[in-house]
């Protein structure tokens, strides 16, 4: 048995390599957070004032269709930031068919000269820094012909894909389960899958961390999936397949979808790619803005009482790894909100035991409406959804 010691030091170079990949990377090309089920949640109008994590900046775009007053988001990963910002000047340059094909398609034939004489003048310097050298990413060349097989995400996907590839029966169920006209063909084709899929092998890959960290997911989260399951992260992922495969339809299912083919179609995209959803993000593209920092330092720098916040599953790191970040950001959102703000976030843990006391004073968790939409994540990689409205102030 490792002693304490040898535990630590395994801690912190696991710790030590996500933050590599999380720190020198494009993590995520894509959401991997279903925002019909946020929208419905957060009840977002033209008085909403947002403060959420980046991510890939889809689902910032989804929330525009609700006309806020502002949405900031924040990520310590300003890669994260740039792509969020090569999305929005594809509206201010009204150019809808050139965005399809880069963020449906993931390329676009000429994207470096289209690049160079339309949208870079329009870019932060640091999204113009980023982008000046990995604009190739929509050139449809190489091994990796689209976009959502590139960052540390995509390169995991295209991976998946060659295996899958390799068998040819395996994919033929998975093609024809995506194409089911019924949740009752769609079960029976997944049960062919389930019995394919989850090969001793398979398991043995996606347990290690150096995957999971690709993916973005840290030590701390891949410890409850190792705790509750007895193959940890491949029987959490072959619970969550089952319930999204077997009880939500898969031919809407985008999420799912671009990761198999490395595209979106038209009847099968984000919001932000829909063209009769076009001019209204683009009339409220400019109520985005881009925040390289923690919720934190946002939050000291930028006071104000916001109306919503979308925390993703951040916390799940901060509880395992520095608690006192954790209370620092919790008062800090407190500090800076107003009596009926909403807090979205979701957890790979069923249940949440990391919220402070002071939490549990002042914020109301809506645990039976969560639950109802939770069921309806077309994604299913989260354990849980945690929706909490203030009910009162706080006064340090």
């Amino acid at each position: 048995m490792k002693n304490n010691k040898s535990l630590g030091l395994t801690k912190r170079g696991q710790n030590w390599l996500f933050r590599r990949i999380q720190g020198n990377n494009l993590v995520y090309n894509t959401c991997w957070e279903d925002p019909r089920c946020d929208r419905e949640l957060l009840q977002l109008d033209k008085d909403s004032e947002i403060v959420m994590i980046t991510s890939a900046g889809c689902n910032a775009l989804a929330y525009l269709l609700d006309e806020p007053a502002k949405i900031n988001c924040i990520d310590m990963n300003a890669r994260q930031n740039a792509l969020l910002e090569l999305k929005r000047v594809f509206y201010k340059v009204d150019a809808y068919n050139f965005l399809f094909e880069c963020f449906g398609k993931g390329r676009l034939k000429g994207m470096k000269s289209f690049y160079r004489r339309y949208l870079r003048y329009l870019l932060p310097e640091y999204a113009q820094e980023y982008w000046d050298r990995h604009i190739y990413y929509f050139s449809g060349k190489g091994m990796r012909k689209s976009f959502y097989f590139h960052g540390t995400s995509g390169f995991l996907a295209w991976s998946m894909g060659r295996y899958f590839k390799m068998k040819k029966q395996l994919r033929s169920s998975i093609e024809q389960c995506f194409a089911a006209t019924s949740l009752e063909q769609q079960a029976s084709i997944y049960q062919q899958i389930d019995q394919q899929i989850w090969s001793k092998q398979l398991g043995w890959v996606i347990n290690r961390h150096l995957i999971l960290s690709l993916a973005g997911v840290p030590k701390s989260q891949q410890q409850l999936y190792v705790t509750k399951y007895e193959n940890g992260t491949m029987d959490f992922l072959k619970y969550c397949m089952k319930q999204v495969f077997t009880t939500l339809p898969a031919r809407e299912n985008y999420f799912w979808q671009l990761y198999f083919n490395g595209n979106y179609t038209e009847d099968c995209c984000p919001d932000y790619l829909k063209e009769e959803n076009f001019e209204t993000i683009q009339n409220n593209i400019d109520k985005i803005n881009t925040n390289t920092s923690t919720i934190s330092e946002f939050l000291r720098t930028n006071p104000g009482q916001y109306s919503h916040y979308v925390l993703l599953d951040h916390q799940d790191w901060l509880a395992e790894n520095n608690v006192e970040a954790l209370e620092e950001e919790w008062r800090l959102i407190l500090q800076n909100s107003r009596k009926g703000t909403k807090i979205l976030l979701r957890s790979a843990a069923k249940e949440v035991d990391f919220f402070p006391d002071f939490v549990k004073e002042r914020v109301t968790f809506q645990k039976e409406l969560c639950e109802r939409i939770h069921r309806q994540d077309r994604v299913g990689t989260y354990a849980s959804t945690y929706l909490g409205i203030i009910n009162s102030s706080f006064n340090l």
